[in-house]
């Protein structure tokens, strides 16, 4: 129930909607040329770090505060860099940041081990995952999930995609998805009998739902997306 009033927090709501206001007026400024921005210094690092802060504040998972934190590193290097405050060659720091994010993929298959031992991670009847943990970084994913009692997740895409097909899965009652999509792309397949509900708040991006709707009545089935899509799309059909 705490994941859920955090979710609906309007705190981080008014936190996004100040920083795109200010973003929106730094923009206005340089136009009418009382300021005079340099997008690789002032705007590109700030959006990493707020979009890296805004994941951290969102996650429920310390997968999703590994990613959140490394935006937020990135964000910070490059500002750095481009201030002249960081004396490190480019031919440095891209391998460290190659590095970081292999860090990033053994800290999230370490910590998946553990949910797995801990039993954290639930199953089904059938063995099939009723909760999913998914991210995709400069890539891409694609997966199938035929749990009888899925219980939602999380979904992240940086520069990526995923693709998940629920088509062959099952509610009973509710499930909460939170989704974060920053530059990539979120598909989701769900079945015709269950009723989608998007509470996610779109930057720059988009929410699509090409469902078709259930019958007169429903079957009590609802499939809850929570969460920011940022110069992203998420779309769900069926």
């Amino acid at each position: 129930m705490s994941n859920r009033r955090r979710e609906r927090n309007p705190a981080t709501q008014m936190i996004v909607g100040l920083f795109v206001i200010g973003l929106g007026m730094l923009f206005l400024l340089d136009n009418l040329g009382w300021l005079d921005l340099d997008l690789r210094i002032h705007v590109v690092p700030t959006v990493l770090i707020a979009v890296g802060i805004l994941k951290v504040m969102q996650t429920r998972s310390q997968s999703g505060v590994i990613v959140g934190g490394a935006l937020i590193v990135v964000g910070a290097l490059f500002m750095l860099k481009s201030l002249g405050f960081l004396n490190i060659d480019w031919r440095t720091l891209w391998p460290l940041l190659i590095i970081g994010a292999g860090v990033a993929v053994v800290a999230k298959s370490a910590t998946s081990r553990k949910q797995i031992e801990n039993s954290e991670l639930s199953l089904d009847k059938a063995g099939n995952e009723s909760q999913v943990n998914i991210t995709a970084v400069m890539s891409g994913y694609k997966n199938r999930n035929t749990s009888q009692d899925f219980r939602g997740g999380e979904i992240t895409a940086i520069m990526g995609g995923s693709d998940l097909d629920l088509r062959q899965a099952s509610i009973n009652g509710d499930a909460v998805l939170n989704v974060f999509a920053f530059c990539g792309g979120i598909t989701l397949k769900v079945p015709i009998d269950w009723t989608v509900i998007m509470e996610g708040t779109p930057i720059m991006g988009g929410f699509e739902e090409k469902t078709v709707p259930p019958v007169a009545g429903g079957t009590g089935k609802r499939l809850i997306l929570r969460g920011y899509v940022i110069m992203g799309g998420v779309e769900v059909r069926n």
